[in-house]
């Protein structure tokens, strides 16, 4: 610093004083008198008391520093204190004791006042108690769950279960619940939520104890406190696992300064007078303007005020901030002196006023602070802003989030600050997202939404089925007004947050800013390097807490980022016709594999980036041009199987340091241990806590020849933009791809970070939000049968009539809050310009899937990521936006829908995409597809070939993969068209409220005619396809059934025990499944008969008749086990066990009724004849069982007693809302043939030998031979055995062929041989 003082480090040769006026005007040097009154008036005396000018001691650059240090002395009663205080114990300096004072695994900053529980219930306390006086502290909220804040003896003890509140001389606020602790717990204050600053005072003097919320006394919480010898009190918190706050003990000014009470922590009063001094005296330089040439000193604003170089101002401001800059570097000034001075200067004046002079302040920090000075008082000043943004209470007008963010983009716009700020803070130190987001308000009455929103109202909606549940009813003419006087509201309120938010777009255009590349790297790619890096921390860590942006900001900062993105995108357009626009963009296939984009560990569609390389090397090097070396892709892959390798340079050097109990540790700081409220930096944690924070080794890169593959810190702009000789990002660009450019390389990258963002969190968040809206249509149904109720009341039951009026007012009142809280989600996350940037991101992933997929192998290099955002932006836009937006509204709606429909027909059995769960996400995305109308059209519109193609995939035979989901795709075609098969909810559940409405298997039947016709043609055509589709469908069914019974046997078994016992939720859910399955896999048998009935009953195809009989097999088995009087299925059905609601007779019996009726009544007199006979040969055929069907009962057995009269019996004839008559006459007309059937053939038939009996199934008749051994069966056992094996049942002789065997016939060629 000692080049700084007293003006030395400028010449005196060149600043000599002089009276003379014209060189005055060509050196900037006043004469000695005008330079007197300058330094006097910027000089003033503290206490500012008026000077005759002929007693004050002439001033010049010479004797100025003596006189300073007269001014910034500091008056001994200001001194800060360096001894004990009376009433507290402990350092002057209060933290978190974090080597003694806590119970459990917790992460605390490396400042020692943020914390993030990680266990149980972890607590933690002070390192300073205090005994006498009154004390505060302040809390800052970070996460809003359960914690006990306030205050401990020394003597407490607590544990994974009992924390500060739960033992004596503890006492805590839990704005979770609402309550207050002290063993026992009573209801207190109000509830908390992230962004709220919790004040704990302590009145030792009277024995008190009471909290503040936002500066807002909730009142006494305690009183008569212990008190006395041995009795202090430390401040402590105990909170679960992920929640997070911060302390303020008096190290940065209150936020919520209380009269009386003292922070435990005293403020640098001598530090803090010096810094007011020094700032007054800078404020006066910027108020005053030295005139020479009139010799005078002329007053003006300081908004006005412009550094023009003049060695008098420059000399004494460099005497200014030679010692202002070492105050400047700590945090308490930084926030109560320089951020204060700041947000003045923005209130001041105009914005263009305002923002010139806090880039001339920031240009003043530079020129006169050592680089080290700037870089610490920048660092908190950015941490002040972010605290400040953050915990600022929500008001109506949004004042003081948009008085912070201008300030923020005043000092963005310094080039120099910018670019410090992005190298080493904004991403390193701070959680910049916060920036991004805006915190919804809990208290809805707190943060003027009544008044904006002086009219609530709510959507009704109809829970009937058969109708849409997005469907309004009519309205009355003041539910009109109301909804009409709540929209208004809410625009009002939307208009607000919009100034919000397009300030924090202005903060992201300024860092995508790449135009200022004057002396340095342009602000774009230093953005771009720590953008790549905060993906791969929260792509590295989602299974780690403290490593996380939380989703809520993580939402906003995507749709910032997307507004910023289209900007530039369509800026470069207009200067580069060439190129595309935005609403064009997508991530050209390149990227994905010539490792200029780092991916980290992100899975792609064909597996592990290293196995890819090495099989499709040659693909790459004819299609990209891109050769891979074989030894240094064995090398890397060796290097992955090194866990022992030491870390690479950039990892060592980061900053190392990890206390725990045992010491100090050395471990690599993750770059995203973030504060609970800002900060980034290490974390101090119990030993056991350590190996959850250590980082995994970086992933060593695959060197490729003609291919640079760079970490996101080593990459130069030249290796994003490319030059003349290089493509940069766009290397190795396929044959497929068009030779233009679409836009600027950077945006490309920052498009396909944009698409990682929505995958990491955002969608899962967008998912989270609509609970608000679930609440609010829960509560009005809730308040709808109130007033029915009401309505429904006597009047002379007053007692019921009070109750309901009462349940009636909560009702209004909760639902008049969530109605105000729900404006807010909608404005802030579901608005129409919300809506719209998903939109665009979903078909930026078709765009990008389309391109991929053209460049055929290599289409397997693609993240897995794109696949899934564009299966759940669908989704979200589907599911989360409405009813407000509908998705139909969206510009090119049925265009995208339909190439969204051709990716999933396509690539759901695309046999490039190895993943299970990327496979299982489009299967699943397909089977959700089907179910709504407007998207099955969609399926309908693409090409024929993918039509038939994708049909062709779900009906090749369903082992070795997940056929459920295949089976649910093909019912939900067919449904709608089956017996009995045109029902939404089960008739036994309508009574029953569905969990959701819009749930996937509760839409409309939508069948698709053309998809069905599509199947038809494909198992007539191909003579392989339909045996082994039907031949496994048989055999899932038989196994999902057969599971089906087994279950349902010692569920009964075990609610037969006389002792008390439960049934596994989960055994009766897969017991539920296994049922549905089986109902489901008769649902495609019936259609597949329907369709292509001669599969069964044609008997020249060699499978047909051995398909029929298993069929015949399986329906019986049906049959027999659910229509058997008072049998296992009837008890369990009876018993409504939650979780087999869907049990029920009506499924599976009219599915079952379904195949019957199609092969016995609709079928030709030739296959129905075979049909019949192939049921009745079956042994297992019973004829009540058909009975049953239409209610008649059995005839009881000799010596029985009659069935009970009154006893309800099962009748498709009582579903007529769900039967035609058309179809219980073809019930009729089946049970009429078969009662005929069964009769002639019982009189035909004649006895039958046991030695005559299948030797396998002893069911059927010996009918077939096998050559050459000779042995016999049945037809239908030997036509299942071939369908699997080749080998004799008995002799294990290969069989070539089979022969029909009568054994009249062979014994008459027999006698007649002889």
């Amino acid at each position: 610093m000692a080049s700084k003082g007293a003006g030395m480090s400028f010449s005196r040769k060149s600043y000599g004083l002089t009276s003379d006026t014209e060189k005055s005007r060509v050196t900037g040097i006043v004469h000695e008198k005008l330079l007197n009154d300058y330094l006097h008036r910027v000089f003033s005396s503290p206490d500012h008391a008026p000077t005759a000018a002929t007693s004050r001691k002439p001033l010049n650059f010479q004797n100025l520093p003596e006189h300073l240090d007269q001014l910034l002395q500091v008056d001994s009663e200001e001194e800060e204190s360096q001894g004990q205080v009376e009433g507290r114990l402990g350092p002057s300096t209060v933290v978190l004791d974090h080597t003694g004072g806590f119970e459990g695994l917790l992460l605390v900053d490396d400042d020692l006042l943020g914390v993030i529980g990680h266990s149980n219930f972890g607590t933690i306390r002070s390192t300073t108690c205090v005994y006498k006086g009154k004390w505060l502290y302040e809390v800052l909220i970070s996460s809003q769950g359960l914690m006990q804040i306030g205050w401990c003896t020394i003597n407490c003890r607590f544990n994974q279960e009992e924390g500060v509140g739960d033992t004596h001389n503890s006492y805590a606020y839990d704005g979770n619940r609402v309550r207050k602790w002290n063993v026992t717990t009573t209801n207190y204050g109000k509830a908390w939520a992230a962004g709220d600053i919790v004040s704990c005072l302590i009145d030792l003097d009277d024995g008190t104890l009471s909290f503040c919320l936002n500066g807002m006394s909730l009142g006494t919480a305690f009183e008569n406190l212990s008190r006395g010898p041995g009795m202090a009190y430390f401040p402590a918190i105990s909170l679960s696992f992920k929640e997070s706050v911060a302390f303020n003990f008096g190290s940065r000014p209150l936020r919520y300064p209380v009269a009386g009470y003292r922070p435990l922590q005293d403020p640098p009063r001598a530090d803090l007078v010096q810094a007011q001094r020094l700032l007054g005296y800078f404020r006066a330089v910027l108020s005053v303007e030295l005139d020479p040439a009139e010799g005078r000193l002329v007053e003006k604003e300081s908004s006005e005020w412009q550094l023009q170089g003049q060695p008098t101002v420059l000399l004494t401001l460099a005497h200014i901030f030679h010692r202002f800059a070492p105050l400047l570097r700590k945090v308490y000034l930084v926030e109560s002196v320089l951020t204060s001075f700041l947000l003045g200067v923005m209130e001041a004046g105009t914005p263009t006023q305002a923002q010139a002079v806090v880039r001339q302040v920031l240009d003043l920090l530079w020129l006169f602070m050592e680089d080290y000075e700037v870089h610490d008082c920048l660092k908190q000043l950015m941490m002040s802003l972010l605290r400040l943004y953050r915990f600022s209470p929500i008001v109506p007008d949004l004042s003081l989030q948009t008085h912070y963010l201008r300030l923020t983009i005043a000092i963005l716009r310094h080039e120099k600050s910018r670019k410090f700020l992005l190298s080493n803070v904004l991403f390193d130190v701070l959680r910049s997202a916060v920036f991004f987001h805006i915190k919804s308000p809990l208290r809805v009455e707190e943060a003027g939404l009544q008044e904006l929103i002086p009219t609530t109202w709510w959507p009704h909606r109809s829970g009937r089925e058969g109708k849409d549940s997005k469907e309004v009813q009519d309205e009355t003419a003041e539910e009109r007004l109301r909804r009409r006087a709540y929209e208004r509201g809410c625009q009002r309120l939307k208009k607000r947050i919009e100034v919000v938010e397009e300030l924090q777009v202005q903060i992201l255009k300024l860092l995508l800013n790449n135009k200022d590349d004057n002396g340095g790297e342009a602000s774009r790619y230093i953005f771009l390097t720590k953008f790549r890096k905060f993906l791969q921390e929260n792509a590295n860590g989602r299974g780690n807490i403290p490593l996380l942006c939380p989703p809520e900001y993580m939402v906003c900062f995507l749709h910032r980022l997307i507004s910023a993105l289209r900007y530039y995108w369509d800026e470069y357009k207009a200067s580069n016709p060439r190129t595309s626009f935005s609403e064009e963009a997508y991530v050209p296939p390149q990227v994905f594999y010539n490792g200029k984009v780092d991916y980290f560990d992100q899975q792609r569609l064909g597996g592990l980036l290293s196995h890819l390389r090495k099989t499709l090397k040659d693909e790459l090097a004819s299609k990209a041009n891109i050769l891979i070396d074989p030894l240094e892709l064995q090398a890397a892959t060796m290097d992955d199987l090194d866990e022992d390798e030491e870390p690479s340079p950039a990892a060592a050097q980061r900053p190392m340091q990890a206390l725990a109990i045992g010491g100090a540790l050395p471990l690599p700081r993750p770059s995203w241990l973030s504060s609970p409220t800002l900060g980034r930096a290490n974390r101090f944690l119990s030993t056991a806590a350590v190996s959850l924070m250590t980082p995994r080794r970086p992933l060593s890169t695959s060197e490729k020849v003609k291919v640079r593959t760079l970490s996101a810190e080593q990459r130069t702009r030249e290796d994003i933009e490319g030059s003349h000789w290089n493509e940069g990002l766009l290397l190795g660009r396929p044959p497929e791809e068009p030779e233009q450019p679409l836009t600027e390389n950077s945006l490309l990258e920052v498009l396909d970070g944009a698409v990682m963002m929505y995958n990491l969190s955002v969608h899962q968040q967008l998912g989270k939000m609509v609970g608000v809206s679930d609440d609010v249509n829960e509560y009005a149904m809730a308040l709808r049968n109130t007033e029915d109720k009401l309505r429904r009341c006597p009047k002379r039951r007053k007692d019921i009539l009070e109750e309901l009026t009462k349940s009636q007012k909560v009702f209004s009142e909760k639902l008049d809050h969530l109605s105000r809280r729900l404006a807010w989600v909608h404005a802030t996350v579901y608005s129409q310009e919300k809506m719209l940037d998903i939109y665009w991101l979903l078909r930026v992933c078709l765009r990008t899937i389309e391109h991929g997929d053209r460049t055929g192998p290599l289409f397997a290099f693609m993240p897995e990521f794109y696949l899934s955002v564009a299966i759940n932006s669908y989704s979200a836009l589907k599911n989360y936006f409405g009813p407000v937006h509908s998705m139909e509204e969206l510009p090119g709606y049925e265009e995208t829908l339909t190439r969204l429909a051709a990716i999933l027909a396509k690539h759901f059995a695309d046999t490039r995409i190895v993943g299970t769960d990327i496979r299982d996400s489009l299967m699943q995305a397909l089977a959700s597809y089907v179910c709504y109308p407007h998207s099955l059209r969609a399926v309908e519109r693409i090409p024929e070939e993918q039509r038939v193609a994708m049909v062709r995939s779900l009906l090749a035979p369903y082992e070795q993969r997940p056929w459920a989901q295949t089976n649910w795709i093909l019912v939900r075609l067919w449904k709608g068209c089956g017996f009995g098969y045109r029902y939404t909810r089960l008739p036994h559940l309508l009574k029953i409220k569905p969990e959701d409405a819009n749930l996937p298997s509760l839409q409309k039947p939508c069948p698709s005619l053309l998809l069905q016709q599509h199947m038809a043609d494909l198992l007539r055509q191909d003579p392989d396809v339909a045996p082994s589709f039907l031949n496994s469908v048989l055999n899932q069914l038989n196994w999902a059934f057969s599971e089906f019974i087994g279950m349902i046997q010692e569920i009964q078994q075990a609610v037969e025990r006389l002792e008390r016992n439960f049934v596994d939720t989960r055994q009766l859910k897969v017991c539920a499944t296994c049922f549905d399955l089986s109902v489901s896999l008769l649902r495609v048998l019936e259609m597949t008969i329907t369709l292509v009935p001669e599969i069964f009953l044609d008997w020249t195809q060699p499978t047909s008749e051995m398909l029929l009989r298993r069929l015949a097999q399986l329906l019986n088995q049906v049959l027999n086990r659910v229509t058997a009087e008072r049998n296992l299925f009837d008890r369990v059905v009876t018993l409504w066990l939650p979780g087999l609601e869907s049990v029920d007779h009506y499924p599976i019996l009219v599915a079952v009724t379904g195949i019957l009726v199609r092969l016995l009544v609709h079928g030709p007199a030739s296959g129905t004849e075979k049909a019949t006979s192939v049921l009745l040969a079956d042994p297992c055929f019973q004829l009540r069982s058909i009975r049953y069907l239409l209610g008649h009962p059995e005839p009881p057995a000799p010596g029985t007693a009659l069935p009970a009269p009154d006893r309800k019996r099962f009748s498709l004839q009582s579903y007529t809302d769900y039967i035609s008559a058309e179809e219980l006459a073809q019930v009729e007309q089946m049970l009429a043939h078969l009662t005929s059937a069964s009769a002639q053939a019982a009189a035909a038939s004649l006895p039958t030998s046991e030695e005559d009996l299948c030797p396998i199934c002893y069911a059927h008749p010996i009918s077939a031979v096998f050559q050459p051994c000779g042995h016999k069966s049945c037809k239908a056992c030997i036509n299942q055995h071939l369908m699997n094996n080749k080998d004799c049942f008995f002799c294990k002789a290969t069989i070539v062929s089979v022969e029909d065997w009568d054994k009249a016939a062979n014994a008459s060629a027999t006698s007649s041989a002889a």
